[in-house]
């Protein structure tokens, strides 16, 4: 009788964690996609770099989905472990996709510092101060998930650090010379 209370309540609480990663990941997909836009317009790199990171997010965040409902299944046969090695899996995933961006954006800010482009720095600090608030919401929303699992912790870590890249995009936007929207 424990182990059904305690499986019933493994899946009350992923089902939770679940909810709550499907509404992180609603906001960073929707912001990104404001983001990306307004990277474009202002001809900002930190915006633009800022929305990949945001995609790694969204991989992130979905990664994490997958795993969780992959983990909560029972082992049998040859998976003893039963699925729980999805989290791994997801976590390492991750990690890839952050070291390809990041040689993407290296490489795009070296392009930008030989061809600089003329800089819409109201717009970035406009979409900056957005994105900070979009990230402390889903941020706020994984702070009452399981962190204990590896994969909603990886997803928190992955949306804190977005938080402080906005953070520094709206210093530099804020640093840039006024211009016209």
């Amino acid at each position: 009788m424990a182990h059904a209370h305690i499986a019933h309540s493994s899946r009350v609480g992923a089902q939770a964690d679940r909810g709550r990663l499907t509404f992180a990941l609603a906001l960073i997909v929707a912001f990104m996609g404001v983001e990306i836009t307004a990277g474009v317009v202002a001809h900002s790199l930190a915006l633009l770099s800022d929305a990949g990171h945001m995609l790694a997010d969204a991989g992130a965040l979905g990664f994490s989905l997958v795993a969780l409902r992959l983990a909560t299944r029972p082992a049998a046969g040859a998976m003893t472990f039963g699925f729980k090695r999805a989290e791994i899996l997801s976590a390492q995933a991750n990690g890839v996709t952050l070291l390809i961006l990041a040689a993407f954006i290296a490489y795009e800010a070296i392009v930008r510092l030989v061809h600089p482009p003329a800089v819409r720095g109201t717009l970035m600090l406009i979409v900056a101060i957005l994105g900070i608030f979009v990230n402390l919401a889903a941020a706020r929303a994984l702070t009452k998930a399981n962190r204990e699992s590896l994969n909603v912790e990886g997803s928190f870590q992955h949306i804190v650090t977005d938080l402080y890249a906005f953070i520094g995009t709206a210093v530099a936007a804020g640093l840039h010379p006024a211009d016209r929207l």
